[in-house]
């Protein structure tokens, strides 16, 4: 039996940040009128979801989806992706272990190729640049002598169009460490939405086309460098952003001068893990049907980090992640609560996998109740409204029928709109979300379920890239006399909206003086009326 005293449901709207201006943001330009109603008729507060609050290096370094959906499902802050590793090579940790030490070993034995393969840039979200540096630096320090790199634009967590900046610092490091006994050249590349990093088995063709430049060297465009590609790119359409660059290889008198081999080594210099899987399953998979890999090179691969703890993937890696315990979701079974999850296809690992710990698959199949509406296979600028109705009309049913004690969704419009850069787009995505809300208002009331509505980061609340504040007519300007578009998450606080349909609000704001989404869990148990969990960090909220 469950022992909760109330429902309760967690609503994410990904990417809906909190800024004051107007200028190029998004959520103000909306028609948000559940909103404005939660923020004088509910509890209302913002929320720290950058940096240190959850898990990354310095307060300077923009959240994303994924460390913020481990903070909101652990109750408490892990180091990081970026953190771990850049720790581990600071203390030289990463080169000293196993993983890397046996791959030199191999490449060394078999006089071959290490090729590592990954996003450049310093988003910090993915990847950061200064990982891939320093590993080239000790590939040189340990003896090996060819090097081939496989980079994909960023155009998202950085600048729409700065894979220009990007490839310069990389061919400064190529110059300083290039020389007779040391081959260090770019092989192949693409943008990192129609290239390799596809996630939750969205479109497994990006994967694909990933597999034919990288491995096979194979692509419908080819250059004599990176530089040559990216300026051609430029060349044939000014509007194109890195993200979206076709796959690419580099050739020299008509071969490519970088395929993967037999007895060669890979590193999939990622280390954030939804985008890196697939990838690292085509490498690594005996029995892989997702497409044909034409050929199956015998190689060392390695993952920066283990991107799926459960399933082992990769079964090499070269820093271990955080090791998170003790997730809200665990609590909650211990209890016999039953859950609801869902999201479409773009985030719905983020209220799974993420929020679990990294952990794939359910704790209690019997108390736990996944739902994942298939994500449309477009550029969401196309659609901003994306899943929502879809979303909202299944946790409006699961409500009704009085499902779940506890549950959590993601609508992913804020964040997926927002990497497009489009703020007309974007403003529509706010406004769809909200309309969600405002229905799911009218069925908390109906099924007296409490509604506590956040986000994981911010993204489409700033989508000019300028440190300026405009005119004051600035919306009424010609849109070429915009600043250029803005596609990255934002260091923003998130809103923290609590709703209790009872008539008499049976909770009050907690003295926290600095609140972050890490506190959302101990929030959940205090309004579930349980007993909390030691090392959460405390309740937003307070009974009355």
């Amino acid at each position: 039996m469950s022992k909760a005293k109330r429902k309760l449901l967690v609503v994410v709207m990904d990417g809906v940040g909190v800024r004051q201006s107007r200028y190029g943001n998004a959520v103000k330009l909306a028609h948000t009128p559940a909103m404005h109603w939660l923020e004088h008729n509910g509890l209302y507060r913002t929320l720290k979801a950058h940096g240190t609050y959850v898990g990354l290096p310095s307060d300077a370094d923009i959240g994303n989806s994924e460390v913020g959906h481990n903070a909101l499902g652990a109750g408490r802050v892990f180091d990081q992706g970026a953190k771990l590793i850049h720790n581990a090579i600071e203390e030289g940790r990463i080169f000293q272990g196993s993983c890397w030490t046996d791959l030199v070993k191999q490449i060394r034995e078999r006089r071959s190729t290490l090729h590592l393969l990954g996003l450049l840039s310093d988003g910090n979200v993915h990847s950061h640049e200064q990982h891939l540096y320093a590993m080239i630096r000790q590939a040189k320090k340990d003896g090996l002598t060819r090097v081939r790199l496989h980079v994909l634009l960023d155009g998202r967590d950085v600048g729409e169009k700065t894979a220009e900046v990007y490839v310069g610092h990389l061919q400064k490091v190529i110059d300083d460490v290039s020389g007779p006994d040391f081959d260090i050249r770019v092989a192949s590349g693409g943008g990192r939405m129609t290239t390799t990093m596809d996630r939750y088995e969205a479109d497994w063709s990006m994967v694909h086309r990933g597999w034919q430049a990288h491995v096979l060297g194979e692509a419908g465009y080819s250059f004599g460098s990176i530089l040559e590609a990216v300026a051609a790119f430029r060349a044939q359409d000014p509007a194109l952003t890195d993200q979206y660059f076709p796959p690419f290889v580099i050739k020299e008198a008509g071969k490519p001068i970088g395929p993967i081999l037999d007895g060669d080594a890979v590193v999939l210099f990622n280390f954030r893990g939804d985008r890196a899987i697939e990838i690292a399953r085509a490498f690594t998979e005996t029995n892989f049907t997702a497409f044909s890999r034409v050929r199956f090179p015998d190689i060392f691969f390695a993952g920066m980090m283990e991107y799926d703890g459960d399933l082992h993937i990769p079964p090499r890696y070269l820093v271990s992640p955080p090791q998170i315990s003790k997730t809200l979701t665990e609590y909650l079974i211990k209890y016999g609560l039953r859950q609801f999850a869902c999201s479409e296809t773009q985030k719905f690992g983020h209220v799974t996998y993420f929020w679990n710990g990294n952990r794939s698959g359910k704790f209690d199949e019997a108390l736990e109740d996944y739902v994942e509406i298939p994500s449309d296979n477009i550029h969401f600028d196309l659609k901003p409204w994306m899943k929502a109705y879809e979303i909202t009309q299944m946790t409006i049913d699961k409500m009704r029928s009085a499902s779940f004690d506890f549950g959590r969704i993601n609508y992913p419009n804020g964040d997926m709109v927002g990497h497009t850069g489009n703020l007309n787009a974007s403003i529509l995505a706010v406004a769809t979300v909200d309309l969600c809300l405002g229905r799911l208002l009218d069925a908390a009331r109906e099924t007296d379920t409490v509604l506590i509505i956040t986000a994981d980061h911010g993204n489409c609340d700033e989508m000019f890239d300028t440190n300026k504040e405009g005119p004051a007519n600035w919306e009424d300007l010609p849109r070429d006399q915009w600043p250029k578009p803005k596609t990255a998450h934002t260091v923003s606080d998130v809103p923290f909206y609590l709703f209790d349909p009872r008539k008499e609000q049976r909770f009050r704001l907690a003295p926290v003086a600095v609140g972050s989404i890490a506190h959302i869990a101990a929030t959940a148990l205090t309004v579930l009326g349980l007993p909390p969990v030691a090392d959460y960090l405390p309740s937003l909220v307070e009974p009355i």
